[in-house]
């Protein structure tokens, strides 16, 4: 059996304050202030869910609906950064208008109740050129990233425009802003970072929390930065070897250590020493950069899984995180409007050569706002962080008796318990990419706290690999009715009809149990003998109807026990006057009285719990729409949105292509991508684009499939999206460029692999990459109508939202 006792931690001590040179001003309503173990909200744990989305890399017209879709993912703070060159392109010529005003972005953030971590630089990298330099600061007659007046005179002025556009913004003035990152990846300059935050407050930005990253044992300002972490699946930016990256291994373990010296390893001259475990008695554990994804450079081009980006995030959480943090929840693309490409690539001195359009990052919402199954995996544990975050804040990790030896060890089960004494929560992963982990028979937990020693589950069971779950301890249901323990992963607890409800997801391939006190009230289930004296029900089938009602000394608490395959289409809105659980294969935005919901199906499934005592209806009445019917403690509508995909026709303008010479470039002397010359001997294909496509609103991707090296797409002539191809479908967004595509239709062009080396791609679609070598053509075309399913009440629709953050 597997032990963790933690008797002697007892409840953690209150967390260090004082010593943190930040916080809400006083007599601020709902002051937000850290100290050495979380950040507090008006005195309350706040764990809050970060999503990276770069406001200057996407159409400001889709701005809304794409922060929709991100608080529909469970998030409720929004990082973006601002490169310098971007508004700033010309000395002495400051840009904040449309694609790149700051301050409507901030502001629509707040309206839909998100808060804001602004990423403000001046050096912010992202893959944006020169990390976001402009062009002229090189000439400008000063040395960049130090207190070098000069450097110092021109970082003020671009600070005093952005504190100009942020002006009334902060948290403390009722706006949404809750953090400011100083500068990104600068290890060994305190001193400089802590005049980049006097710079920037004397500019009038100002935010409760000034943070900067604290990856490879930053050396940052005492008490004047909070330190934010990161953690990656794969690594562009490693060398094209065959395998995984090696130092991305330690994410997928259970740790006290925050540190991760492999982010941006390659910009810097040697490794430093890490510091192990960081002070956690100074600052709290918040991360900035849990990867979501993964860009793909020219010479390594990895391949991410959804499970490989929800069991990093949980292997965080489970270690301590009270700051989730992705990068990049959102993808977008390079700026193409500046008179030099925006992206790094080895003509800008950067190690890897990256697309000049694509900033996709294999994120949870795509570049052109595609919903992928990572979105909705990664909801699971936000839905858990959204209803148990402020007890989870208040949980230091404890890590069982014996664990993993080193990152190797692929035979040890990892897991561990966040908990404050007499209730946690048990956190286990089987799962890590590249190298998969084992099945652990007979697995069995033995955890001591305060409350009490639990053995979970009733019975040996078999942890399947690949498996990832949290499962809660001590864990109060509902008003009266506590559990000792429950093997399902909690979701939400909320009132259905009436009655006080928790729901919990099954984990496929283990029975779904809880345990309650000698003599509880349950109905539902089968009862498990045990010997203890515990009263342990375990339910059979899993479902929309697999309830198990346990009634304590203020009534009874319905537990509603989902699949699995459930628990990823759960989602949680607050609409029409109350909070509804909703089961959906795609993402649910509730906008005001109307739910909406982008989706490429033929046919569209939706169920509510509870269901709106007026029933639903679209805009147009009852066309497309079938139901109600019953499903459980769900009610469950169809919705028929219109004909899915329709095949492309692909003229082939030319057939032959010749494969460029190998190039190698960039400091490191890696694979270089093939230039723009290089494009005149490539495949030709031409796709026409049928006005009508348009029609209904919503996104149109042109789904490819081709084989080659790399791949353009012009229309009229101009460049509109670029691809290394790693495996996937290349999906290009039509929508943006509308009136151009319908014409002159949209050209691809296909080079062939030119090289035999020197490009890493995944192990898996190693073989079709080898076809590029002697071919380069499009093989299949898809248009992809992502339409909006728009949905309302028959009454008059309730227009409350979720108000404005801070409010």
């Amino acid at each position: 059996m597997l032990s963790l006792h933690a008797h002697d931690l007892h409840a953690p001590p209150p967390g260090r304050s004082g010593h943190l040179s930040m916080g809400s001003a006083g007599g601020v309503r709902a002051p937000l202030v850290p100290d050495s173990r979380r950040i507090l909200r008006d005195g309350v744990p706040w764990l809050p869910v970060m999503a990276e989305f770069h406001f200057s890399r996407y159409p400001a017209a889709e701005w809304r609906e794409e922060l929709l879709k991100i608080r529909a993912g469970g998030v409720d703070t929004v990082a973006t950064y601002l490169f310098w060159n971007q508004h700033e392109e010309r000395r002495g010529t400051f840009r904040f208008d449309g694609g790149l005003d700051l301050r409507r972005f901030v502001r629509l953030c707040g309206g839909l109740g998100l808060a804001v971590a602004v990423r403000v630089g001046p050096w912010s990298h992202g893959e944006c050129r020169n990390g976001g330099f402009p062009e002229w600061l090189e000439s400008a007659g000063c040395v960049p990233r130090t207190d070098d007046p000069a450097y110092l005179a021109l970082v003020e002025r671009y600070f005093a425009r952005i504190g100009r556009e942020l002006r009334g913004l902060s948290y403390d003035e009722g706006g949404p802003v809750v953090a400011v990152q100083i500068e990104n990846e600068l290890y060994d300059a305190p001193a400089h970072l802590a005049t980049l935050r006097r710079l920037a407050e004397a500019a009038g930005i100002s935010a409760p929390l000034w943070t900067a990253t604290g990856w490879d044992a930053a050396d940052l300002p005492r008490d004047v930065l909070l330190p934010v972490y990161g953690g990656y699946p794969e690594a562009f930016w490693a060398e094209a070897h065959e395998g995984w990256a090696r130092e991305m291994r330690r994410h997928y373990f259970f740790t006290p250590v925050r540190d991760d010296p492999a982010i941006g390893a390659d910009l810097r001259p040697a490794t430093r020493a890490s510091h192990g475990v960081p002070d956690d008695r100074r600052y709290p554990y918040l991360t900035c950069e849990l990867g979501s994804g993964m860009a793909v450079a020219y010479h390594r081009r990895p391949l991410v899984r959804t499970a490989d980006v929800s069991a990093l995030a949980l292997a965080k959480l489970g270690s301590g995180s009270v700051w989730q943090g992705y990068y990049l929840y959102h993808g977008c693309s390079q700026r193409l409007d500046l008179a030099l490409p925006n992206q790094e690539s080895h003509a800008t001195g950067y190690p890897n050569d990256l697309p000049s359009v694509s900033y996709d990052f294999q994120a949870p919402l795509g570049e052109y706002g595609q919903v992928r199954p990572s979105f909705h995996a990664l909801r699971t544990q936000h839905l858990l962080i959204r209803d148990s975050g402020a007890r989870l804040a208040d949980m230091p990790l404890r890590l069982p008796d014996t664990g993993p030896d080193g990152l190797d060890d692929r035979s040890a089960l990892r897991w561990a318990v966040r908990s404050s004494g007499a209730e946690g929560f048990l956190f286990v992963n089987n799962h890590q990419p590249h190298e998969p982990l084992p099945e652990h028979r007979g697995v069995r937990f033995r955890i001591a706290l305060d409350g009490g020693t639990y053995e979970v589950p009733a019975a040996p069971v078999t942890v399947p690999a690949g498996a990832h779950f949290v499962w809660p301890l001590g864990y109060e249901a509902g008003p009266g009715v506590r559990l000792d323990w429950v093997s399902a992963q909690p979701l939400a607890r909320l009132t259905v009809d009436g009655v006080a409800t928790a729901v919990f997801a099954a984990t496929a391939g283990i029975p779904a149990q809880l345990s309650t006190e000698p003599g509880s009230v349950v109905s539902g289930g089968v009862a498990v003998a045990t010997g203890d004296g515990r009263t342990v029900v375990e339910v059979p089938a899993p479902g929309t109807d697999a309830v198990v009602t346990v009634t304590g000394s203020e009534g009874p608490v319905r537990l509603l026990f989902l699949t699995e395959e459930q628990g990823r289409r759960l989602q949680r809105v607050r609409i029409w006057g109350a909070e509804r659980l909703v089961l959906c294969d795609d993402a649910v935005l509730a906008d005001g009285g109307e739910l909406r919901v982008p989706t490429e199906a033929e046919t569209l499934s939706l169920s509510l719990a509870p269901a709106p005592a007026a029933g639903l209806r679209t805009p147009e009445g009852t066309t497309g729409l079938s139901g109600p019917r019953a499903d459980g403690v769900f009610t469950t509508w169809t919705v028929s949105p219109g004909a899915g995909g329709v095949a492309a026709a692909v003229e082939c303008v030319r057939a032959g292509a010749v494969a460029p010479p190998a190039r190698d470039g960039g400091p490191l002397h890696r694979a270089s991508a093939p230039v723009d010359a290089d494009f005149a001997e490539a495949a030709v294909h031409r796709i026409a684009v049928d006005r009508a496509l348009f029609d209904e609103g919503g996104e149109v991707l042109l789904r490819l499939a081709y084989t080659g090296d790399v791949a353009r797409a012009s229309i009229g002539g101009r460049l509109v999206a670029d691809h290394f191809w790693y495996g996937p479908d290349w999906e290009i967004g039509l929508r943006r460029h509308a009136a151009e595509a319908v014409e002159h239709g949209v050209e691809i062009r296909v080079l062939p692999l030119g090289r035999a080396d020197g490009v890493y791609v995944d192990a898996s679609v190693r073989g079709r990459l080898a076809a590029a070598g002697t071919r380069a053509s499009v093989d299949s075309a898809a248009f992809v109508p992502v339409r909006r399913v728009r949905l309302r009440t028959a009454r008059e629709p309730d227009p409350a939202g979720p108000g404005y953050f801070g409010a």
